[in-house]
């Protein structure tokens, strides 16, 4: 299985980096561009490209900054 990366921005979206199937509530997957080596997806729940960001984070005063622990 291929590895990815899931990074969270501050104030913004989810950031994956590498292959993905991202798919609905009834399993069908949505059609992704495998030429980009990213997506993004919403974490405000504003975009109007759900579960895609399209940037409305930046409007609607979206925060979200939080840190993994270290153990």
């Amino acid at each position: 299985m291929s590895e990815f990366t899931i990074r969270c921005r501050v104030n913004g979206p989810l950031v994956i980096e590498g292959p993905v199937i991202v798919t609905d509530h009834e399993g069908h997957p949505f059609p992704l561009n495998h030429d980009k080596p990213l997506i993004a997806l919403c974490r405000c729940g504003q975009s109007a490209n759900k579960p895609f960001c399209d940037g409305a984070h930046k409007t609607c005063g979206f925060q979200a900054d939080n840190l993994a622990k270290q153990t």
